[in-house]
């Protein structure tokens, strides 16, 4: 996932005032001064227990209106430790922010049902954040069907395949999944508006949809801004994640499509990292422990199935 720039805004700014004169057809332009509140620590921690490197990234929040990357935090230390008492201890060997653990393609870290606990030491504070790895269900099948637009989309084929997959949820109310697409061998969100989240088998937990297959919309959730073409690798990635990510990830969606003349004040989602230091700053970002599931395919028109109509 593409990491989140969180803000460090004024925690007492109440929003942004949208004001349009239409009446009189004029506009004023009204200069906000805003101030940049203090740095805070970003966690971008998703690991999980497929084998290879993991990586854990630690970063600096910036100002709302500050464009630059974000400043990588350098000389942590950073350590994480399962149930077990096993510890798994993470390296930025190129002082780029980002904290590796693995030195082969077969190392594994995570394990279902296990439970995995980060602590982040930097300076004066030490940060920490617990995680569930909990268990994911397999991937049934890949199927596609061919489709004719009505019109030409700015940003798409006239015709091409819509992919879905089929996958079946737990009995047992409360299972949480993040449901990615796999384009030409790599697991990609690369909006996140475009983040497809379940609850069970469904949306939320309002649903009756416990031990069910996936509903048609999920399903479908890894076909997103444009349809595919014959001849090319597309696929699916199954996370599963804590009811805590599926709420911090339904958020950051509502955040990415939160625009317009009535959009709500921008402010920094909850985390589940706590710095132990009461006095010191919170920390903003997640950390999450994810069992993987994953299935491939590559489009042949000859498989195809024909339109719905």
């Amino acid at each position: 996932m593409k990491t989140m720039k969180y803000l460090s805004v004024l925690r007492s700014m109440a929003g942004l005032l949208i004001l349009t004169a239409g009446l009189t057809s004029c506009e004023d332009v009204i200069d906000l001064e805003t101030q940049s509140g203090p740095e805070q620590l970003v966690v971008d921690a998703w690991i999980n227990n497929l084998p290879g490197r993991q990586t854990i990234r630690l970063t600096w929040s910036a100002a709302y209106f500050n464009n630059s990357a974000p400043k990588p935090v350098l000389g942590a230390s950073v350590i994480v430790t399962d149930n077990l008492g096993k510890q798994f201890v993470f390296t930025d060997s190129a002082q780029t922010g980002n904290y590796t653990w693995g030195s082969t393609p077969l190392d594994t870290l995570g394990h279902i049902g296990r439970t995995y606990r980060l602590e982040v030491k930097n300076a004066n504070d030490t940060y920490t954040a617990t995680s569930e790895l909990k268990r994911v269900p397999a991937i049934d099948s890949l199927v596609y069907r061919h489709e004719k637009l009505p019109f030409t989309p700015d940003d798409g084929p006239r015709e091409g395949f819509v992919a879905q997959f089929y996958a079946r949820d737990f009995p047992g109310a409360g299972d949480t999944y993040w449901i990615k697409p796999i384009i030409n061998g790599k697991a990609v969100v690369n909006k996140a508006v475009n983040i497809s989240i379940a609850y069970d088998a469904a949306f939320s937990a309002g649903a009756p949809s416990d031990g069910l297959i996936f509903i048609l919309p999920l399903r479908e959730s890894i076909t997103t801004d444009s349809l595919y073409s014959a001849g090319q690798a597309v696929g699916v990635e199954i996370h599963s994640i804590t009811n805590k990510a599926f709420e911090y990830l339904k958020l950051v969606r509502e955040q990415a499509s939160n625009g317009g003349l009535f959009a709500t004040p921008i402010a920094n989602i909850p985390s589940n990292v706590v710095n132990q230091n009461s006095s010191g700053e919170k920390a903003l970002g997640l950390f999450s422990a994810s069992a993987v599931v994953r299935k491939e395919t590559v489009i042949d028109p000859e498989k195809a199935r024909p339109d719905d109509d």
